[in-house]
């Protein structure tokens, strides 16, 4: 084997190492301090306060309302009452929200409770919005009452999810 070759090998051996330390590192750093949550929209909405860049303008929201009446009871936000989110509104424009550990939620949930797809909530045809378990280990509530299967919601009430809880509000 030439010298050269024995070379590359040690400097290929050495960044593989060097890979594997800081990957190592990564991943207790990630363990001992828990993930990082970003609030949604921080960097375009720098200058504004964070509830109001959360949530749509009146305009937006009779925009995007899906087309149908809106009744006197029905909700348009979604506002986070207890936990570490609190204070944390998204106005409800006829989307799924997914509520969880996991980056890609609607609602990303820094408990240790939450599992990583934890709960969605959504809108069925009628308008009325739904909350469903996702079949999580220590469950979604809703009023005090554990769910185990689709549930819709009514205005005010409690869903609790390890220790966040969030309500419909209009």
């Amino acid at each position: 084997m030439s010298e050269l070759t024995l070379t590359v090998m040690r400097l290929g051996f050495l960044a593989v190492l060097w890979l594997f330390v800081i990957v190592a590192v990564q991943v207790i750093r990630s363990d001992l301090f828990g993930t990082r949550v970003t609030q949604r929209g921080s960097r375009r909405d720098a200058g504004r306060p964070q509830q109001a860049a959360r949530q749509a303008p009146p305009q937006q929201r009779q925009q995007s309302g899906g087309g149908g009446r809106r009744g006197r009871n029905t909700p348009t936000k979604l506002v986070v009452t207890e936990g570490t989110l609190t204070g944390t509104t998204v106005a409800l424009q006829g989307q799924t929200i997914t509520l969880g550990r996991a980056h890609d939620s609607t609602i990303v949930l820094d408990d240790d409770y939450a599992s990583s797809r934890h709960a969605r909530i959504y809108p069925d045809r009628d308008g009325q919005w739904i909350v469903e378990d996702l079949g999580s280990t220590n469950g979604t509530y809703l009023d005090r009452t554990r769910l185990t299967t689709p549930t819709p919601i009514s205005l005010g009430a409690p869903i609790r999810i390890g220790k966040t809880v969030i309500e419909l509000r209009k």
